[in-house]
Order: structure tokens, then C-alpha cells, then sequence
């Protein structure tokens, strides 16, 4: 068992929970691209599995072990990515592995933006949000999760779709050199922006 799902295993102890099979799947999954080559990946699975739930819990270990880590949370609206940021904040104030990671100066453990215990000279923030059309300009980031950028609104037309997939590719701006971006979701339309991503 690697350390990412002994983590969430642990994790799955505090809440009395027993770890589903898929889940540790999904883990392995993000293990894989996060150290592969391509670091780029895609996390499709059925509604209601528990996406963005092990993304979070991903997203929190790979500060444990990487706490220089720039995580950036993008999602169609500002309140769903800060919906992850809690998530995020929630295990890493409660998990019995990241009791030193929380600062005692918390400036910057909000709903929107959390920075962990880390080297010191690192500007941004340890995890931020954004809604897809939010201002991103001048950040940097390692770590790029982009959490249900499709939904209806973002994509039920060919111009809204076209409008996405151009907010998507500055991106790429964005993200270090060897950074990781996965997405996560369920596509909306035929014409998903899942089959480019």
C-alpha cells in the first residue's frame, strides 16, 4: 500500500469509515499521474462515487509529503471550488498525520485559501480557489485541480463550450514545469470538453 492510500485509510479511521475498493482505486489512479510523465489526467467516474471526496484527501497528502506544493482548486463557480478548500482544510486540521502542518498564525487558513507550515520564500498560498472565470492572472501553481469545470451552465452551448476550452488552455500559464493537472467530473454534453482534457 503506497502512502497516499495509507493516509486515506487513516483518514477513513477518524470518521469510523470503512475505505470502498474504488476508492483506492481512484487513489492509485492520481498516484499514477501525479508521478508519471505525462502528469496530466482525467477522473471520470458515476455520480454520487466519491470524486471530489478522494480528491480532496489526494490533494491534502500530497502536502504532507510535499509541503512546497502549490495547489490551485478550479471549479464552474467560486462556491464549488471553495467547497473543496474546506474539504481540504477540514482533514488537514483533523488528520492524526498533519497535526504539524497547521500554522499558528492562520493570516491565511480561510474558506477561499489555506497556507500550511512550509519553507519559507513561497508567495502563493498552500491551496486557493478560483471559479473558471474568476481572475487567475500571475498565479503559479503545481498542482492544478480543476473540480466540475463542465456543468450546464458552462457548456450547453457550442459558444459557451468554445469559451471554456480558451479558459482552459491559459492553464498552461499557470502551471510550473512538471506540474500536474487532473481533472475531475462528469460530462454534460456529447461535445465534452473531457474528450480534449
Amino acid at each position: 500500500m503506497n502512502q497516499y492510500n495509507e493516509f486515506l485509510e487513516a483518514w477513513n479511521n477518524v470518521l469510523g469509515y470503512k475505505t470502498p475498493l474504488h476508492h483506492y482505486q481512484m487513489t492509485n489512479f492520481l498516484v499514477d499521474v501525479i508521478n508519471g510523465d505525462s502528469h496530466r489526467g482525467l477522473l471520470m467516474a458515476f455520480r454520487h462515487s466519491g470524486k471530489s471526496t478522494i480528491v480532496g484527501i489526494f490533494a491534502a497528502c500530497v502536502l504532507f509529503l510535499r509541503p512546497e506544493t502549490r495547489i490551485l482548486i478550479l471549479s464552474a463557480e467560486t462556491h464549488l471550488a471553495t467547497r473543496m478548500v474546506m474539504h481540504i482544510r477540514h482533514i488537514l486540521e483533523n488528520h492524526p498525520w498533519c497535526a504539524g502542518m497547521i500554522p499558528k498564525n492562520k493570516r491565511e487558513w480561510a474558506e477561499n485559501k489555506i497556507t500550511i507550515n512550509r519553507p519559507l520564500g513561497i508567495r502563493e498560498p498552500s491551496v486557493v480557489c478560483q471559479g473558471i472565470y474568476g481572475n487567475i492572472t500571475g498565479m503559479r501553481a503545481d498542482l492544478i485541480i480543476c473540480d466540475d469545470v463542465e456543468v450546464p451552465n458552462t457548456s450547453n452551448t457550442i459558444k459557451k463550450r468554445q469559451i471554456l476550452r480558451e479558459r482552459l488552455r491559459e492553464l498552461d500559464f499557470i502551471l510550473s514545469p512538471n506540474g500536474t493537472m487532473i481533472y475531475i467530473g462528469t460530462p454534460h454534453t456529447l461535445d465534452t470538453i473531457y474528450k480534449t482534457a
